[in-house]
């Protein structure tokens, strides 16, 4: 059996940081990653010459993201336009006054929301929704921030959030993902290798995998908390509560699907539309984002996973028939499909990003908590403020990789 120092499990944000906060040291280290590929969820794909992201895409926090200045660093340009998610840009029935109107809906309910975050009562956030017009609307932006519908997230979790992000939203013109797999291009990385067991019983932690096994001194577990919760690593002696407080923070579900336009001229660059305004199962329509000709659509919650479970084409048939009720049917002979998303049926993953269930925000701090300082636990949904993005993935997996280093090498 190949005796190493350092095992980390998953070659994502989290473990590559994990592995480059390793490099230098006198510790033998090996990440293990169950794909073909390394980036986790973040994924980037070119197709008809342009990058497009499938995983992450939005330098979220940005002026304080660490992956802003790594993308500076490797030559990755960073593309600074501020979004205009919370606009409607193009077509009928959203003038000026219904967006005022909107913004205040919206300002109403994350005041009201961190009023109850602060007085520590932990409800599904739906429960701060006014009963207004753009409750609905309201409702779809959870699903394309959180995966989830707002009766699904944690006022708390929701809270934590919303004070910590600078509200600075970036991107990478080469693609996130692109950025995130340079940034691991030196990692030492195994890939097609699922771990399927961990025991810590013994004085060295023995790691089976469908490669064979190996055995280290400590481990890193950077995996989604879909796969602990459905026990696809197994660990021994047990780790119920790793697998309870996986299950409190459930992956959501967030889809995109990247259009060609044949006629980008008739669009603006960077506009944006929603879908509809009075259903949450509706998309978000990012227009030539970057300047490029394409549209980028958002998808989430219940109907993300709907349309995945439909099969191919379903995502796109969706995304064209609101295209064409918003901006015409003419639409239609302008728009082609180049790729989609669809996280639900990525076999190592099965989601998007976490979200704590209402009750649950505090499972985020047990799911991090190391055992016996000899295995650790890193990714987005151990962050405390940084959930569900790349850099609270990034700084869990450092955090986590200095702290062994630390102690193997003191």
């Amino acid at each position: 059996m190949r005796e190493i120092d350092v095992a980390i499990v998953g070659a994502g944000a989290a473990g590559l940081a994990a592995a480059d906060a390793l490099a230098g040291a006198p510790l033998e280290t090996l990440v293990l990653e169950a794909g073909p590929r390394v980036g986790g969820r973040a994924r980037t794909l070119v197709r008809g010459g342009h990058p497009l992201d499938l995983g992450c895409g939005w330098l979220h926090s940005a002026d304080r993201n660490p992956f802003t200045r790594i993308a500076d660093a490797l030559g990755f340009g960073v593309d600074r336009t501020p979004p205009r998610w919370g606009e409607q840009t193009e077509g009928e029935g959203f003038d000026a006054a219904d967006q005022a109107a909107f913004d205040a809906a919206w300002e109403a309910f994350d005041a009201a929301l961190r009023e109850g975050a602060r007085r520590r009562v932990d409800l599904p956030a739906s429960a701060f929704l006014t009963g207004g017009r753009f409750d609905p609307l309201i409702d779809a932006i959870s699903t394309w921030v959180s995966g989830v519908a707002l009766d699904e997230v944690s006022t708390f979790d929701y809270a934590a959030y919303s004070e910590a992000d600078t509200g600075e939203n970036w991107r990478v013109r080469e693609g996130y993902g692109a950025l995130i797999a340079a940034f691991g291009a030196n990692a030492p990385v195994v890939l097609d290798c699922p771990v399927t067991r961990i025991d810590h019983g013994g004085r060295r932690i023995r790691l089976d995998t469908t490669k064979g096994a190996l055995s280290s001194r400590a481990v890193i577990v950077t995996v989604s908390t879909a796969v602990l919760a459905r026990r696809a690593i197994r660990f021994d002696p047990p780790l119920p509560e790793k697998e309870v407080a996986a299950a409190g923070l459930p992956l959501g579900l967030a889809d995109k699907l990247h259009l060609a336009l044949d006629e980008p001229e008739a669009f603006s660059p960077n506009g944006h539309v929603f879908g509809r305004l009075d259903d949450a199962r509706t998309g978000s329509y990012l227009l030539r984002p970057l300047g490029l000709p394409l549209i980028e659509v958002f998808v989430g919650g219940r109907l993300a996973r709907d349309l995945s479970r439909e099969g191919d084409g379903a995502l796109a048939a969706f995304a064209l028939d609101e295209l064409a009720g918003l901006l015409g049917a003419g639409v239609r002979r302008t728009i082609r499909p180049l790729a989609a998303s669809d996280w639900l049926a990525e076999p190592f993953v099965r989601g998007s990003y976490s979200c704590a269930l209402p009750g649950h925000a505090g499972d985020r701090g047990a799911l991090a908590a190391p055992v016996d300082e000899r295995i650790h636990f890193a990714g987005e949904a151990t962050s405390a403020r940084d959930f569900s993005t790349a850099h609270g993935a990034w700084e869990t997996g450092r955090a986590a990789g200095l702290a062994v280093r630390g102690r193997l090498s003191g």
